[in-house]
């Protein structure tokens, strides 16, 4: 079966041209023109992953993030007009995967769609083999895409997961942010340091609320490591 997308836009030509693009790329789509209809459809149908305008009236794309975050860890792909670097952090910090200024070129958003869904994928042959990852109280299970921290799951959203597993799967080496890059989206797409770094707190933040520190290290002029996890 496809993916499913719900394509959330109070222009619709936008929700046209963004549902031909993902329907010509072999995916499905639905498309709604408010906040309140993307809660009311997600509740409905569910979906895959969300392309969401932050600019829409009466209930933002923010606000609708917010709320989804208390119950579900659906991808969230954030459209916007405005192409401030603090939007985009803000959008990052709320709970969304990625992050795409208008005017846009649809090749893109569904090259960062199929990103963001590839993080989700079954877990590879060899995946299987060495799972659950351990590290101090951390453990990742890949093919579920569940983070835990001792007994207490802790809810990543997709690229989140998948900069942690990169971390995971070489813990005693620095990565730096281009191999966190390469290990979540897709290839020839720009991502500022200043986005993934958003997603480095981000990941600490939901630890640290589940009781647990030192996750991630900073290693100052190259990257990121694995902690020592602990409570």
């Amino acid at each position: 079966m496809p993916s499913h997308i719900l394509v959330a836009d109070d222009d619709p030509h936008i929700r046209e041209v963004i549902c031909f693009a993902l329907e010509k790329a072999g995916l499905s789509s639905d498309a709604v023109a408010d906040g309140a209809a993307v809660l009311r459809r997600f509740a409905e149908k569910g979906a895959d992953l969300i392309v969401l305008d932050v600019g829409m009236p009466e209930m933002d794309g923010l606000e609708v993030c917010r709320q989804l975050r208390h119950t579900s860890n659906v991808p969230i792909l954030f459209l916007s007009a405005r192409d401030e670097e603090i939007d985009r952090i803000l959008g990052l910090e709320m709970g969304g995967d990625d992050y795409v200024t208008k005017p846009f070129s649809p090749r893109e958003l569904v090259a960062r769609v199929h990103a963001v869904l590839r993080r989700l994928g079954p877990a590879k042959l060899q995946d299987a083999q060495v799972e659950p990852f351990s590290h101090g109280l951390l453990t990742l299970h890949s093919a579920q895409r569940q983070a835990f921290l001792g007994a207490n799951e802790v809810r990543l959203t997709a690229i989140e997961f998948a900069m942690l597993e990169s971390l995971m799967r070489r813990p005693a080496h620095v990565l730096t942010r281009g191999q966190l890059l390469d290990g979540s989206h897709a290839a020839n797409i720009h991502v500022s340091d200043r986005t993934i770094d958003s997603h480095i707190r981000n990941i600490r933040a939901k630890f640290a609320a589940a009781g647990g520190s030192d996750v991630i290290e900073t290693v100052h002029g190259v990257g990121f490591r694995l902690g020592r996890c602990r409570a």
